[in-house]
């Protein structure tokens, strides 16, 4: 186990090394002025300055070999847009509401998603299934920054039923939740109908049904244990997938998280906010997938004692 876990270490380490090269290539090569639009009317001493201060007169390669060299230590740099805050101080401030806002949604997702799943594989071939299948490709479908201002508008606006936006109660995190779980939903519908419907037709099933078990613990106790093995692996990718996808949702419903921070960041050129919220994000993907690596691991001996343990 331990040789499985160190080689799944070191691919992440490769992994992250090349995100954060192409991260670095990508800031280079975007348009427009480093120091924000209107910067073209700053004096040229001015100019100077920010540009030593950021060390942008030094050697492209030296530039680089400094950056890896700051982010193997945690530093992001200051923003370009604020140049008072770092940009780990401008992470950590919005992260925490996007992570509760991705946490919120993350859990509807479960609940609704694996219910479905598991409603219609029981139910197959029945109205309940084909009802289930039908939120499945929907959900796949309509990406949410569509359904995010259909919500705020007609919910929110129209109706009147819950806040459009903003984020000041609870009631206001219900609408960007849902808008941002329904692709989780679909996802985790369709996984574990066909999980589901796996194992119901293995012999372990037949055999206990034989026993005289009745249905609900025969359910409970052998086909969720077994087909909740594959939904583990798109947990972690999943969850991080909740998190990353509030930064549109965010824009929408006026959350104050990092997805403002994000489009910003892009408006104005901020080349370390943009990097260091790209390698933040990556980071956070990178090592959950290394964390599912491992548990699955755990679980399912199989998965390190294959060819080559990967």
């Amino acid at each position: 186990m331990l040789k499985f876990t160190l080689r799944r270490l070191g691919y992440t380490l490769i992994t992250l090394w090349l995100i954060v090269t192409l991260t670095f290539v990508l800031m280079k090569l975007l348009p427009g002025d480093p120091f924000g639009p209107g910067s073209e009317k700053l004096p040229e001493a001015t100019r100077i300055m920010l540009t030593k201060q950021y060390g942008l007169d030094k050697p492209i390669w030296e530039q680089y070999l400094q950056y890896i060299g700051n982010v193997a230590q945690g530093d992001l740099g200051y923003s370009f847009q604020f140049p008072a805050r770092e940009v780990t101080e401008i992470i950590k401030q919005g992260f925490s509401v996007s992570a509760e806002l991705g946490s919120i949604s993350m859990a509807i997702a479960l609940v609704v998603g694996l219910s479905l799943g598991i409603i219609a594989a029981l139910r197959h071939n029945k109205w309940q299934d084909y009802s289930a299948s039908f939120i499945a490709v929907l959900g796949i479908s309509v990406p949410s920054f569509v359904l995010g201002p259909l919500f705020s508008y007609y919910i929110g606006v129209k109706l009147g039923w819950l806040p459009a936006g903003l984020w000041e109660s609870p009631a206001s995190r219900v609408l960007p939740a849902i808008a941002l779980s329904f692709g989780t939903i679909a996802i985790l519908t369709r996984m574990m109908r066909t999980s589901m419907l796996d194992v119901i037709n293995q012999d372990y099933i037949k055999t206990a049904k034989s026993k005289g078990l009745g249905r609900m613990k025969v359910v409970i106790n052998h086909m969720l244990r077994n087909a909740l093995m594959p939904v583990l692996t798109i947990f972690g990718p999943a969850f991080v997938n909740v998190i990353t996808g509030t930064l549109v949702v965010e824009q929408v419903f006026a959350v104050p998280g990092l997805g403002r921070h994000f489009v910003q960041s892009v408006y104005s050129n901020d080349y370390t906010l943009i990097s260091g919220l790209t390698i933040f994000y990556s980071a956070l993907l990178v090592g959950v997938i290394l964390i599912t690596d491992v548990l699955y691991g755990f679980i399912d001996p199989r998965i390190r004692l294959g060819k080559g343990g990967s």
